[in-house]
C-alpha cells in the first residue's frame, strides 16, 4: 500500500512534464508567435525562466520520488537516521538560487527598459503619437490626428474618431497615448505581448511595433465592472501605403456632413449605371 501511494505522488510530476512538453503545439500558453520585436524578446525571457524553473522542478521531483520510494520499503522497526543542520548544504541551496535570481534580474533589465523607459523611444516618434486610446466602461475610443497634423493633448475639431478599432501602420515603432475616462482599465494586446494599465487622471504613452499586417486582439485585462467581458476591440495593422489611404478616407468621412450636391449625385449615379452596364455586358459574353 505504501508503494502504491508513492507511485501516486510520483505520477503527478510526470504528468506535469508531459503537459509541459505538448503545450507549445496546443498553444496553451501563448496565442501564437509574437508579432512585435519586443514581444519576441519577452518570449525569449519567458522561455529562459521556464527552462531554469523546469530544471529545478525536475530535480526536486526526482529527489522527492526517490525518498518516497525508499521510505515505502522501510520496515516499522528499522532505526531512523537523524541529522540536524548541514552548513555546507544550507550554503549551497542559498547561494545558488541567489546567483540564479541575480542572473535573471540582469538578463531582463534591457528588455524591460526597452518596454517601459520612454527615453528608449526616439524623440521624433515620442512626440508624434499616432493615436489616443481612451478606455471607458465598456469600450475603447480611438482618436487620430488629421492627416499631416500632430495629435494634441486637447482634442481638435478636425480630429478623427473610431470605437473598438485601432488602426496602425506595419514596420515602424508607434506611440499611442493611453487614458481612461472612468475606472482603471488595462490595455492588453496579447499577440504583441503588450500590457499597460490605464490609470484615471494620467496619460500614459505605450509604444510597440507591429511586424505583420493583420487583425489582432485588444482586450481589457483589468476587472473594470459588470461589462468587463464585453470590452474587446480589434487592432488592424496595415502596410504604410494602405495606412495613409485609411487616414485619408477616415478624414473625408469624418469631415463629411452627409450632404451630396446635385451635380455630384448625378455623377455618382452615372458612374453606378456605367458599372452596372459593364457588368451586364460581361455576363452576356
Amino acid at each position: 500500500m505504501k508503494k502504491l501511494w508513492s507511485l501516486f505522488f510520483i505520477f503527478w510530476p510526470i504528468a506535469a512534464i508531459v503537459i509541459f512538453a505538448i503545450s507549445p503545439s496546443m498553444q496553451w500558453w501563448f496565442p501564437g508567435e509574437a508579432k512585435s520585436p519586443i514581444g519576441a524578446r519577452i518570449d525569449d525571457l519567458f522561455y529562459l525562466i521556464l527552462v531554469l524553473t523546469g530544471v529545478v522542478f525536475v530535480g526536486t521531483q526526482v529527489a522527492l520520488g526517490y525518498v518516497l520510494w525508499r521510505a515505502s520499503s522501510v520496515k516499522a522497526d528499522d532505526k531512523a537516521w537523524y541529522t540536524h543542520g548541514n552548513h555546507k548544504l544550507e550554503l549551497i541551496w542559498t547561494v545558488i538560487p541567489a546567483l540564479v535570481l541575480l542572473f535573471i534580474a540582469f538578463k531582463q533589465m534591457d528588455v524591460w527598459a526597452e518596454f517601459r523607459i520612454v527615453d528608449r523611444v526616439a524623440e521624433e516618434i515620442r512626440n508624434n503619437p499616432v493615436a489616443e486610446v481612451t478606455a471607458r466602461q465598456f469600450e475603447w475610443r480611438m482618436r487620430y490626428p488629421a492627416p499631416g497634423k500632430k495629435l494634441g493633448i486637447i482634442p481638435a475639431p478636425d480630429d478623427m474618431h473610431q470605437v473598438n478599432e485601432l488602426v496602425l501602420p506595419v514596420g515602424r515603432k508607434v506611440v499611442i497615448n493611453l487614458r481612461t475616462e472612468d475606472v482603471q482599465h488595462s490595455f492588453f494586446a496579447p499577440q504583441f505581448r503588450v500590457k499597460q494599465d490605464a490609470v484615471p487622471g494620467k496619460m500614459i504613452p505605450v509604444w510597440f511595433e507591429v511586424t505583420e499586417p493583420g487583425e489582432y486582439d485588444l482586450v481589457c485585462a483589468e476587472l473594470c465592472g459588470w461589462g468587463h467581458y464585453k470590452m474587446r476591440a480589434v487592432i488592424r495593422a496595415l502596410p504604410e501605403a494602405e495606412y495613409q489611404t485609411f487616414l485619408a478616407e477616415l478624414y473625408e468621412e469624418s469631415m463629411s456632413d452627409g450632404f451630396v450636391a446635385e451635380g455630384e449625385a448625378a455623377a455618382e449615379g452615372e458612374g453606378a449605371a456605367a458599372e452596372d452596364s459593364a457588368s451586364a455586358e460581361s455576363e452576356e459574353e
